[in-house]
């Protein structure tokens, strides 16, 4: 089963506590603070690998955890930093935020990598926190929650050259005679549900991997039949290979095929059409194609070369390879998305900050507060510290949370509720 499209959750290490001690040496008077820092939680990183051609794994594991960092020490001993966990996924992989639609990373080349999901900042010892004023306090950090995302991976197909065309044309035929791919054949439409790729060998020594693509239909640009299925792997193919059924069994006019394809590749992507195409007339072996084939080629532009071939009888297949390892040679890759477009999509975007808190009221009456920010820092909070209670009551009077529970019409004793945590509001 080839897998093409998968959702799965990812989640970064967190950060590693930091530590509240004190130097406690004979010899040493009055010992100050010695709390260590938390290390850095795990990354979690996606990686090509070649030797991976489908999604299939992630059917299986669909979480992927990654180690938090170690706690700090006594004696300013830093916690250890956590290792990345590697995610390996084939070549040709696209990684889309789900939450909000944004692409991640657009993988393509072995060895590539991308950091899907940052790992959280270790807390701060009490080594941190001491000033003139407090040399030895008793407040430390937690380490910082690592990011968690809902991602979605799709994979487009890395072929040099695709074929495409209408159902029951040949296609998964003419895979099979001139690699050593093994498709589903058989003489009923949509027998191929999933892409199938062999390597294929010209008789002068040169190689490429040729993509048989489930068959077209008109509409495909909407969705309809395999649609967006089939049309998302053409999309990194080099060359197109257009094959067409001469034979005339299906009833359909060969010309008409050859505009109606062309059609939908332009109706969902226009930059499909800049592809070089080589035109394939197929089934050449049944009565009256020839006949036809000479009907096509008056009305196809001039210039426009078609290879007669018959992939049964293995008919003209020698020349048409040719022509194709020649034109994926001098044919460059393209890109998904224009450099230009990208880089304006990174740089320029215009993003509001977002706020630090908002504040909302509960049916039972109760203020809540939320936002990332504020979650973020009650998160890194130790509240087992009456020091460390304080500096958190302080950083939410900086930010305006009690004006704003005021202004809301908060009064003294009113319950106040952020995440699973409740407290009262004092004037």
């Amino acid at each position: 089963m080839f897998v093409d499209k998968v959702k799965i959750y990812v989640k970064a290490g967190d950060g590693g506590n930091g530590m509240v001690a004190f130097r406690r040496e004979k010899y040493v008077p009055d010992g100050g603070p010695a709390g260590g820092d938390g290390g850095k939680g795990a990354n979690v990183i996606f990686e090509v690998d070649e030797g991976l051609r489908t999604l299939m794994d992630f059917r299986y594991q669909k979480h992927f955890k990654a180690k938090g960092g170690e706690h700090g020490k006594p004696k300013n001993q830093h916690g250890k930093n956590e290792e990345d966990l590697i995610v390996r996924v084939p070549p040709g992989t696209l990684v889309t935020d789900d939450d909000t639609g944004d692409v991640i990373s657009d993988l393509t080349t072995h060895g590539e990598r991308a950091v899907i999901a940052k790992g959280g900042r270790g807390g701060r010892g009490n080594t941190r926190f001491a000033t003139p004023a407090n040399p030895a306090p008793e407040l430390s950090e937690k380490g910082e929650p690592g990011e968690e995302k809902n991602i979605r991976l799709e994979l487009k197909l890395l072929a040099d050259a695709g074929l495409v065309g209408f159902p029951s044309v040949g296609k998964s035929t003419l895979l099979s005679v001139v690699s050593a791919a093994r498709p589903k054949i058989a003489d009923y439409h949509f027998t191929t549900l999933s892409p199938n790729l062999g390597v294929v060998a010209v008789e002068d020594g040169r190689s490429f991997v040729m993509a048989d693509l489930p068959g077209l239909i008109e509409g495909a640009h909407e969705g309809i039949g395999l649609g967006h299925q089939f049309l998302r792997h053409i999309e990194r193919t080099r060359v197109i290979i257009h094959v067409i059924d001469m034979s005339g069994l299906e009833g359909r006019d060969p010309f008409d095929d050859y505009e109606k394809i062309n059609e939908e590749l332009r109706q969902y992507n226009l930059r499909l059409l800049e592809r070089p195409q080589v035109i394939v007339a197929n089934k050449m072996d049944m009565p009256g194609s020839d006949e036809r084939l000479r009907e096509f080629k008056k009305s196809i532009p001039e210039g426009v070369k078609v290879f007669p071939i018959s992939a049964l009888t293995k008919r003209g297949l020698d020349d048409m390879l040719r022509a194709v390892a020649d034109l994926v040679e001098t044919t460059p890759e393209f890109p998904l998305y224009d450099e230009e477009e990208k880089e304006k999509r990174v740089v320029y975007r215009y993003e509001e900050k977002e706020k630090p808190f908002t504040l909302s009221r509960d049916d039972d009456g109760a203020f809540v507060i939320s936002g990332k920010e504020i979650e973020k820092l009650f998160k890194m909070t130790d509240f087992s510290r009456d020091e460390s209670v304080r500096r958190f009551s302080r950083k939410m009077r900086h930010m305006g949370i009690d004006e704003a529970l005021r202004k809301k019409g908060a009064v003294d004793g009113d319950t106040v509720r952020l995440l699973d945590f409740e407290f009262e509001f004092i004037e």
